[in-house]
């Protein structure tokens, strides 16, 4: 097999960035900035925290330390990820794109259908950059073993808190987040960018608490303004706040999980800018004569926290 190399019909170079942003930044807890991304992490890239004891004492005439500093690191470091895919033009041939590949018998990749599959696989390589945030285990099995997720990482050190979480429920998932928010530090509770990241059931718990019925008990009451949040017949996603605490769904936690902290604590890592960045478009037929089409796309991804301390973990 001759060595592929870009071709006329390809993606690489100017937009590469742009199909790779799509891909690895559409996923719901990237594309809402809801953790620091960290663009251009060529390798590896510390987080440093910094810790110091109580600095104001008594004056004086001399110079005395008021505390010491400690400095402690975390690492992060993106995994190389590539995606590999091979299609056939004349599977096409039958349907309407036809009339996009001309008459000749020599064809050409339908632009539509080159936009349709750099579009799908973008939607498909996010959804599993997205369960790879918060399940990955590089110990595991495919999808979610690509990069250490933070689900594995927090419970690998002593949170802030940790609470064994139960089945939530409509009707116990109040009281389910009241321990997660009870547990998280005063000093951590007063952070601007608090959150608590939970798994799509308990998203789906709480809206159906805040109709009215789980809350209220009966389809009357559910009614009456006031009830749960406007009862059940208030149209629309009630607002996903706990205790004045933002409540953040991400569909790749695992169900029943939520991590409570600040976004500022939580970081994602990706050479989005750099070399490594690679999405191509290759034509087959000029090199073994063949009607396929490779789609290839190269990236880098990665996660890692900064204090564990300031991170309540339920699971």
């Amino acid at each position: 097999m001759p060595s592929i190399t870009d071709t006329g019909v390809s993606y690489a170079g100017e937009f590469a960035g742009k199909y790779i942003s799509a891909a690895l930044l559409s996923g719901t807890t990237l594309a809402n900035n809801e953790i620091t991304i960290l663009p251009n992490v060529k390798f590896k890239q510390v987080v440093q925290n910094v810790a110091t004891g109580n600095l104001i004492s008594s004056a004086s005439c001399d110079f005395t330390d008021s505390s010491s500093i400690t400095l402690t690191e975390r690492v992060i470091e993106p995994q190389e990820l590539q995606v590999n895919l091979e299609v056939c033009k004349s599977d096409f041939l039958n349907n309407w794109q036809a009339l996009e590949m001309g008459f000749s018998a020599y064809h050409e990749l339908p632009q539509s259908f080159e936009d349709f599959m750099l579009a799908h696989v973008a939607e498909k390589v996010a959804e599993e950059i997205e369960k790879n945030i918060w399940q990955g285990d590089t110990a595991g099995s495919a999808p979610v073993n690509h990069f250490d997720g933070f689900e594995k990482l927090i419970d690998a050190v002593t949170p802030g808190g940790e609470i064994t979480a139960a089945t939530v429920t409509a009707s116990n998932v109040v009281d389910e987040l009241g321990k997660i928010v009870d547990a998280i530090p005063s000093a951590v509770y007063s952070k601007s960018d608090l959150k608590v990241y939970v798994s799509s059931n308990i998203a789906r718990a709480y809206q159906r608490a805040l109709g009215g019925f789980a809350a209220v008990g009966t389809a009357t009451d559910a009614l009456t303004p006031g009830a749960g949040f406007e009862g059940q017949m208030y149209v629309g996603r009630k607002p996903m706040n706990f205790d004045g605490v933002n409540l953040v769904m991400c569909p790749g936690l695992a169900d029943n999980t939520a991590v409570a902290t600040p976004s500022s604590n939580l970081f994602f890592g990706t050479g989005l800018l750099n070399d490594h960045n690679e999405v191509r478009v290759i034509d087959m037929a000029q090199y073994d004569g063949s009607q396929n089409v490779r789609i290839i796309m190269r990236m880098t991804a990665g996660v890692q926290f900064g204090n564990a301390s300031d991170i309540v973990l339920y699971n």
